[in-house]
């Protein structure tokens, strides 16, 4: 289909257009729902050379961070934000990141994000494997993308796709190729997410990958629910089996709460296709995700229902792994190996829902998957962090 082609970001060509702004009409599409799309350099503080990319389609506004491994910072649905707030502020600049402080936890000093991806060497708690320290949830969030590029189709539905490269390669480590496609119909509260890893080495490498999807305020609020079809859960450690009786819950902010996660493997259709939902308090505000569980067997529910300063929050993280470090989940077979010149896809989509109708389609198309099979419910952790 033809297409509208943008060229923002090229590190092979050194280009880099920090102004970059177009509209519909400016480019001459009859699109019936407006759009435009800016590109602009934040200054300040850690955010300081930080890039941000605002798509403005309809009542739909997707803000994107290709300095932070192409991530969604949030999306605004009318005056409805979906997304957190951290008490990282700034858009920080992976310049300013020590991955290494904090005994492997300097990533959080970035975290503020909707959609962040964890991976592509590893993904997981910090700790040892093999003699090496292994960071917070991987290197690609604190990676620029080296490579961006905006698509537009000229006929309808105008289909807008923004592209972007982010390169994980280390001298006798990885060569790792990653392309993170973003797209969204004008006129949908819908975004998807199509993302391709590919090794580009001679040698085969593991991998593993989470999506950390983040909410907090208003779709998370005291009486709010999460749904998804489970085929079987446990808890991530003791603390978090605590509260395995109420997982799917959501609390008031609670201090001293700190976190509770839960290990699940997903119930899907014939085609490995799954949803998962959250909701607020009235069942009129939600966000359903979309993911295959072929590419993406396993999801994290992480709750950090601490104080809205703190961080009032939960992710809901379909992943090839569970959040243990990389060492712990050779065992439970979730540590996947991708050949030379192979790749792999990956899969997923948000979509906004702003009344109760669309809240409960997605709740039957939920509780469908389900059907009368009953969850198994373990106890204990699945390894010991």
């Amino acid at each position: 289909m033809p297409t509208y082609e943008y060229l923002i970001t090229d590190s092979a060509t050194s280009t880099s257009n920090r102004d970059f702004h177009l509209t519909h009409d400016g480019i001459g599409i009859d699109s019936p729902v407006p759009f435009s799309i800016r590109q602009q350099t934040l200054a300040g503080g850690k955010q300081q050379g930080s890039e941000l990319i605002t798509l403005q389609v309809g009542d739909m506004t997707v803000r994107l961070v290709p300095t932070r491994g192409m991530a969604v910072l949030d999306v605004f649905v009318g005056d409805t934000r979906f997304g957190w707030d951290s008490p990282v502020q700034e858009v920080v600049n992976p310049a300013f990141i020590n991955l290494e402080a904090f005994g492997g936890l300097g990533w959080l000093e970035g975290f503020n994000e909707m959609v962040v991806r964890c991976g592509y060497q590893w993904a997981g708690h910090p700790g040892i494997d093999n003699g090496e320290l292994l960071t917070l949830h991987g290197r690609i969030q604190n990676t620029p993308a080296s490579r961006v590029v905006l698509s537009i189709e000229d006929t309808p539905p105008y289909t807008i796709r923004l592209s972007g490269r982010v390169d994980e390669k280390c001298f006798k480590r990885c060569d790792f190729e990653v392309w993170m496609h973003l797209s969204l119909v004008p006129g949908e509260h819908r975004i998807t997410l199509r993302d391709e890893l590919i090794n580009r080495g001679d040698y085969a490498r593991e991998y593993q990958v989470i999506y950390h999807n983040n909410f907090g305020t208003p779709v998370l609020e005291a009486g709010g629910r999460v749904h998804l079809p489970v085929r079987q859960i446990s808890p991530f450690n003791t603390y978090a089996g605590e509260g395995l009786n109420g997982w799917a819950e959501v609390g008031p902010p609670q201090r001293g709460f700190d976190e509770q996660v839960f290990n699940i493997h997903p119930l899907a259709d014939p085609q490995g296709n799954t949803e998962a939902l959250l909701h607020n308090a009235s069942a009129d505000l939600g966000v359903a995700m979309g993911f295959n569980t072929v590419q993406l067997p396993v999801l994290t529910i992480w709750k950090n229902t601490d104080t809205l300063q703190q961080g009032y929050v939960m992710g809901i993280e379909p992943g090839t792994s569970f959040a243990y470090n990389r060492r712990l989940q050779r065992d439970l077979g979730l540590v996947p190996s991708i050949g030379p010149g192979e790749s792999r896809h990956f899969n997923l989509s948000f979509t906004f829902l702003n009344n109760a109708t669309q809240v409960a389609d997605a709740l039957a198309r939920i509780e469908g998957l389900q059907g009368d099979i009953r969850p198994e419910v373990l106890d204990t952790p699945l390894c010991a962090p």
